[in-house]
């Protein structure tokens, strides 16, 4: 068992550009020894933070710049496109690293911006890929979800993916060296919703849709009347069945650790919903672990990859420890 994230693992030293859909890249003989480390110092040192951006004025979390060479990813395999559903977009992506021999942690990106878009196929995100990468090499198995969009598929489509996701990851980690009793997803933005209505509405869930924790960063996760045109064709205009539509009630109920954070950048309602959901999990008995990022957040923060925020990465290697200490196998 992986008792944290503190731990050194062999990489290759080619970097490994990105593979087309279903393609899987081949790693390089030679290795050095890397690690996630708890200094500072030594994680800028890997990946220099980009520049600060100013607060987005729009209904749309924070986004941080991406780093120029941060994507590059030194030692993984890539294997794209594989189908978790029978629609375009329902595809995810895995990056690992070399394996040690033993069953390791899988966390799952679930990191769509909108809610709404009138692509059909599945776009890679850099600041998702940089922190599959940094996942990978630090000996995780990281999965990115695409998911479908409004208007095409509108409310509960979105949750419906992810559960069928996280369905496919539960039956399949085990080929890519991942331990299915330690899957956790996060969310980001619109994709931080899906997997909050996910866990919130049993009704959506499949079989084998157990995860050990979950990470939900700058979300949304009640539809309100102000939201923009994007949310309201996924949710509709008819607010009076905004609260069925709410994950809110749903998560005070369940028993999965987790993990809220947003950014102080982030617009006024995203914040709102953010301190909301995690009163209501104090009031409930169940209160997260919690981080503010100091800069524009992104996927990339929970590792602190964009400079944003040590305390998120801190709260992700406290959640795999806990979870490990549950003695799964």
């Amino acid at each position: 068992m992986l008792k944290c994230l503190a731990f050194s693992f062999l990489v290759a030293m080619t970097v490994v550009a990105s593979a087309p859909p279903g393609g899987r890249q081949q790693i390089a003989r030679d290795a050095i020894q890397i690690g996630l480390s708890d200094d500072p110092a030594a994680t800028q040192a890997e990946t220099p933070a980009p520049a600060e951006t100013p607060a987005r004025p729009d209904d749309k979390p924070a986004a941080a710049a991406a780093p120029n060479e941060a994507a590059a990813c030194t030692g993984v395999t890539f294997t794209r496109g594989l189908k978790y559903g029978e629609k375009s977009l329902n595809v995810l992506d895995v990056a690992t690293g070399q394996s040690s021999g033993m069953k390791r942690p899988v966390v799952v990106f679930v990191a769509g911006e909108h809610f709404a878009g009138d692509s059909d196929e599945a776009a890679a995100n850099p600041l998702v890929e940089q922190a599959m990468c940094f996942a990978a090499r630090n000996g995780l198995v990281a999965f990115s979800v695409s998911y479908r969009l409004a208007p095409a598929a509108p409310w509960p489509a979105g949750s419906r993916d992810v559960a069928a996701a996280i369905s496919w990851v539960h039956e399949n980690a085990d080929l890519f060296g991942g331990n299915k009793q330690e899957i956790i997803p996060i969310g980001y933005a619109a994709g931080a919703f899906h997997l909050a209505s996910f866990l919130a509405h049993p009704e959506f869930q499949e079989r084998d849709s157990h995860v050990a924790g979950v990470v939900l960063v700058s979300g949304v996760y009640r539809p309100t009347a102000d939201a923009g045109d994007g949310e309201k064709s996924y949710f509709g205009t008819d607010a009076s069945k905004y609260d069925s539509q709410s994950a809110l009630p749903g998560l005070t109920a369940i028993d999965v650790p987790l993990v809220v954070a947003w950014s102080q950048a982030d617009a006024p309602r995203f914040v709102a919903q953010g301190e909301k959901l995690k009163d209501m999990l104090c009031r409930a008995g169940h209160c997260p672990r919690f981080a503010l990022l100091a800069k524009p957040g992104s996927p990339a923060s929970v590792f602190d990859l964009d400079g944003s925020s040590g305390d998120l990465h801190e709260r992700l290697r406290q959640l795999i420890g806990q979870i490990d200490a549950r003695g799964l196998p």
